[in-house]
Order: structure tokens, then sequence, then C-alpha cells
């Protein structure tokens, strides 16, 4: 096998930064989601701290799908109703 094909090879347990960079959020951010419950915590294989990819897109969707829809000042400026000097 070459090492092209190793590295193009599905990764399902990442690692605290993987899976910080999974969710789009930084190292700290992450660790505040994990904290609060909105991530799962991870478990250990040997010694090796890991969240499992499928745990962390689940937690993703349920943030996405808890989202707060209120429009905030830049939903008004975006739409034009209100100006950045206002």
């Amino acid at each position: 096998m070459t090492a092209a094909r190793i590295t193009n090879t599905p990764v399902r347990g990442l690692r605290r930064p993987e899976a910080a960079r999974f969710v789009g959020v930084s190292v700290t951010k992450f660790d505040a989601l994990v904290e609060d419950g909105r991530m799962p915590k991870p478990f250990r294989i040997d010694g090796v701290v890991i969240w499992d990819l499928h745990d962390l897109d689940a937690a993703f969707s349920l943030l996405r799908d808890g989202a707060d829809d209120k429009p905030n000042s830049w939903d008004d400026v975006l739409n034009g109703e209100a100006s950045l000097h206002s």
C-alpha cells in the first residue's frame, strides 16, 4: 500500500485537535462544549484519548437544530434595514 492511500484512509477516532477542527471551533471552545455537555466526552483506547466521529457528528446536528433563530443586528444590516453607522 502506498503512503498516499494510507493518508486518504477515513479516520473514525479523532484526537482533541482533530475533533475541534471537525466541529469547526478552536480547541478551547471545543473543551467548553465538552465540559457543558454539548459535545460528547472522549473515551480511551490503551491510554489514547479519542472522540468518535459519529458521536461528534450527531452532537453537531443537535447544536444546529437547537440554534438560536432570533435575528440579530447583523441580520438587519444584511437585509438593508439598518446601517453600520446607525
